[in-house]
């Protein structure tokens, strides 16, 4: 479900099981998941002058920078084991943006000393990459303003190759964008806060009894005659095997949708945990949520593997409808449909009229081949993936193509659509639940967020979107009433 962001595969990809101030402030990050951080500075945009001696002797060196949410009316003052402003006149929220990392993690073993900030202000940034105006307490790091120089995938580039000759691989480094004046930010952490968190319930574990449960979902929602009454189930266990061909159908999909994103990612360079698949009774799965395990390295690459599960999973699913619409049934019947079914997607109403024409009449029931139904519910599966909200597959697309703050506008109109459309619809309802609880975000922060995808990937994943769109909306017009000739 890109996305933990899934479904298939919000591909979440942060959470790895469904377990789930003042005005001024500069940067919010607010992620309400359990391995989430919220975030805030204030604004300051005075020049920092941490660089002082033993003379500012308001905390001793021994002293963790203060990591809790803290108000001091007497003015910044220096933290001297940091060399930045303390955390008692700078609110910073316990817990961490990054995937992975607990509130109760951060303790003084990981504070980042007033040397290294040093090394950082003044030979790791410099005035052809990152020019340094002033800095914050960041957790166990610590926030860099100040001005960029050049593009920001080099300077990204040169800043941590520096980073890496001074002071090797124990911290890292993001670029990330002011969310209220849109200038450039850097935060640098230690690399430790980074390691995903373990589960108490092992993940294979876990995931295989979600998976067990969506084969039974998949069988049942193959089997009309058992979803009327589903205590039923009990006294006709042998009645799921007629579910077995639409299961195996949309089962390929969900694979299909799956290994693409996996195979996008490992060409990235991005790390997928175990996709845990969420059951659903009425489409038979809802997709996977799989966690991402490494920080994702810029936009692009986001793109490139949050499309490529619903691009796949739309191109085999439009296939298999279209040769269900021109193969007769292979026992001669297939499954009876009255033709108002139809209206509940354009794009399934759009073939069914282009190629069944005056066959497709209001009020009278005509017999498709079954690979129609099986092929459309794939097609749902990618398309409910596709909406642009939270940690989605769509979600993570909109961000990528347009950045944090507009596909958070995006998501919050989509959910409130997606809120509307329950009232009529049972799984736009569950949906909805799935994605507030699991999927809502906020998208844990990249490595470097402030360059753009190139164009040729920002056409695929408007494609991604439209082919949702087209799926999820109803067809208006009218079959003909007129008799076939």
């Amino acid at each position: 479900m890109n996305s933990p962001a899934v479904l298939p595969c919000c591909y979440n990809r942060l959470q790895c099981s469904p377990s789930i101030t003042p005005p001024t402030h500069f940067l919010r990050f607010v992620i309400r998941k359990k391995r989430s951080l919220v975030c805030r500075l204030s604004d300051n945009n005075k020049e920092d002058d941490s660089v002082q001696d033993d003379n500012n002797s308001h905390q001793d060196n021994d002293q963790p920078l203060e990591n809790t949410s803290l108000e001091n009316n007497d003015g910044p003052q220096l933290n001297e084991q940091t060399g930045v402003e303390d955390g008692t006149n700078v609110q910073v929220a316990s817990g961490s943006p990054l995937p992975g990392v607990k509130p109760q993690q951060l303790d003084e073993s990981i504070r980042i000393p007033k040397e290294t900030v040093e090394i950082l202000r003044n030979q790791v940034f410099s005035f052809d990459t990152f020019f340094v105006t002033s800095q914050e307490p960041y957790e166990g790091g610590v926030l860099f303003k100040g001005n960029l120089r050049g593009q920001a995938a080099k300077t990204y580039e040169k800043v941590s190759k520096r980073m890496q000759e001074k002071l090797g691989d124990d911290y890292k480094l993001f670029l990330l964008i002011n969310p209220e004046d849109d200038k450039p930010v850097a935060v640098v952490v230690p690399r430790m806060t980074l390691q995903p968190e373990t589960t108490a319930v092992p993940e294979w574990f876990a995931a295989g009894a979600f998976g067990l449960a969506t084969v039974y979902t998949l069988l049942l929602r193959n089997v009309p005659a058992l979803q009327s009454n589903l205590l039923s189930v009990f006294d006709n266990l042998d009645l799921l095997k007629d579910g077995l061909p639409g299961a195996l159908i949309t089962a390929f999909l969900l694979g299909v949708h799956e290994v693409s994103h996996r195979l996008v990612a490992t060409e990235v360079g991005i790390k997928l945990g175990i996709p845990y698949f969420v059951p659903s009774w009425q489409i038979g799965c809802f997709g996977a949520i799989t966690r991402i395990l490494n920080v994702v390295p810029n936009r692009e690459d986001q793109l490139k593997v949050a499309a490529a599960g619903p691009l796949a999973g739309f191109s085999v699913g439009f296939i298999l409808l279209l040769s269900g619409f021109i193969l007769p049934p292979s026992d001669g019947i297939g499954i009876i449909v009255d033709p108002s079914v139809f209206h509940e997607s354009f794009l399934a109403g759009g073939i069914a009229k282009l190629l069944l024409g005056d066959v497709l009449q209001e009020g009278s029931p005509i017999s498709v081949n079954p690979l129609v139904i099986w092929a459309w519910a794939g097609l749902v599966i990618n398309a409910i993936n596709s909406i642009p909200a939270g940690e989605l597959d769509g979600g993570r697309i909109a961000f990528a193509m347009w950045g944090r703050k507009a596909s958070a506008r995006l998501s919050a109109l989509s959910i409130g659509l997606l809120g509307i459309s329950s009232l009529f619809n049972d799984v736009a309802f569950y949906w909805l639940v799935l994605i507030f609880f699991l999927q809502r975000g906020p998208i844990a922060p990249l490595s470097e967020e402030l360059t753009d995808p190139q164009n040729k990937y920002i056409a695929l994943g408007v494609v991604v979107l439209f082919l949702g769109l087209l799926v999820c909306l109803p067809y208006p017009f009218p079959f003909s009433n007129q008799p076939a000739l």
